[in-house]
């Protein structure tokens, strides 16, 4: 359950916490790194001391952990980039390395095992776990995610955050698009997605083929991202 416990920390620190001045901030200077990492230590404490009262070296070795990897990118996201793949690859790497380290922070406190039977029972008498995981993931997790990797692949440059709209909306539809797949309703996931095409679709046949084609490729990238967690999830 620690396991679990720590992803979903990890996910609400790193992402539903990181609003968009703080996620500047973090980029421009150590002081918007330490106030980011401080929000991460709030949660990590919090979804840790749920279980374990007195695991405090954990925290702390998740949290400067984390502080370091953030720290050390500054010289990175200072310069800036022009190239998408260049941002998307840092995007990676860095999760990359926040999940290493909460993974061996686990294996060092003795809370992460590799024994299937040991999780498959976690998980059957614990479904709800992975339900509150799912729909985090597909909250700001997902559109960060769709966002660094149309640009990079597509357009070949970084994401424009200050210029993105419909994360929420786009959030419930893939949560609404989720819960169908979850519950069979196959035929209504993509009626979810229709009424916002319908409502965008003259704005958008005045945009160029670029814009046009980032738009059609973020929906489709939802979507998917959506159904395959929805699948994932009843195949548990």
């Amino acid at each position: 359950m620690m396991t679990l416990s720590m992803l979903l920390a990890h996910l609400i620190g790193d992402y539903i916490l990181q609003w968009d001045k703080l996620a500047q901030w973090k980029a421009r200077s150590l002081a918007g790194v330490t106030a980011h990492c401080a929000v991460v230590t709030a949660v990590t404490a919090l979804f840790a001391l749920l279980f374990q009262p007195y695991w405090w070296e954990g925290v702390l070795l998740i949290s400067l952990g984390h502080y370091l990897i953030d720290a050390a990118q500054l010289p990175l996201t200072q310069r800036g980039t022009t190239s998408g793949a260049w941002a998307l690859g840092r995007f990676l790497a860095d999760q990359l390395a926040h999940l290493v380290l909460i993974t061996a922070v686990l294996f060092w406190g003795g809370y992460m095992v590799w024994d299937t039977a040991v999780w498959h029972t976690i998980l059957t008498q614990h479904p709800h776990w992975l339900l509150i995981i799912a729909y985090t993931c597909l909250a700001m997790p997902a559109w960060v995610l769709i966002e660094f990797a149309i640009y990079g692949l597509i357009q070949g440059t970084p994401p424009d955050f200050s210029c993105a709209s419909n994360k929420y909306i786009s959030t419930l539809e893939r949560w609404l698009m989720m819960t169908f797949v979850l519950v069979g309703q196959f035929p209504l996931v993509p009626l979810v997605a229709a009424p916002r095409l319908m409502m965008e679709m003259p704005h958008i046949r005045q945009e160029d083929n670029a814009h046009v084609n980032l738009y059609l490729a973020k929906l489709l990238a939802s979507i998917l991202l959506a159904v395959l967690l929805g699948l994932a999830l009843r195949a548990v």
